[in-house]
């Protein structure tokens, strides 16, 4: 990888290190703690924010009508959710080890936690538990895509892609193809970043 190359990820990484400390206090800021990944706001914000809940029969009479019309297909899309879920969680737990990738840590991506919120009715958490879960898995897979895709095939696209996964800047330039199978093997056991 080229100088300039390495040291833009290295400013990504501390972009994204000030946008986790900024969080951080957020956590004073709306006073909550957490515990083993469960969060606890104290007992004079939860009294404050129940205050907050529409009621969810008054939800419901308030929704647009093409929500609730809606609502059926949206979740329709949970089943597939969990299929895809269930086989990619096989596939790195039985192939992974095979070929020498570190395998990912599905709750480093599927994050259920909204639920906590005092603020939101019964209808609204089950939403945010859906939004959760079903995007936690996309990027889950996501990932588990991309560590796959650096043992089998790192060549980056030739044509701009919108997003990157986070594997991507490993990979060989396309047209490079001097020393191919060689940068090939090295690219395919390049997972030190990923250990602690």
């Amino acid at each position: 990888m080229n100088n300039r190359l390495e040291k833009l990820l290295e400013e990504i990484k501390a972009l994204e290190f000030s946008i986790t400390e900024e969080l951080r206090k957020k956590k004073d800021e709306f006073s909550y703690e957490i515990n083993k990944r469960r969060i606890q706001f104290t007992e004079e914000v939860v009294f404050e924010q129940k205050q907050k809940i529409i009621a969810w029969h008054k939800y419901i009479m308030h929704a647009r009508l093409r929500n609730i019309l809606t609502f059926p297909i949206i979740w329709l899309n949970l089943f597939p959710a969990i299929f895809i879920d269930l086989v990619v969680t096989f596939f790195q737990l039985t192939c992974f080890p095979i070929y020498g990738i570190p395998k990912v840590k599905r709750s480093d991506y599927v994050i259920i936690d909204r639920q906590y919120l005092p603020y939101l009715n019964i209808i609204e958490k089950l939403n945010c538990i859906y939004c959760g879960y079903f995007n936690g898995v996309l990027a889950y897979v996501t990932e588990v895509a991309a560590r796959t895709e650096q043992y089998w095939c790192p060549i980056k696209h030739a044509l701009k892609m919108k997003s990157n996964h986070s594997r991507y800047s490993k990979f060989s330039d396309f047209g490079d193809g001097e020393n191919y199978q060689e940068k090939m093997r090295e690219i395919r056991k390049d997972f030190d970043d990923l250990k602690p």
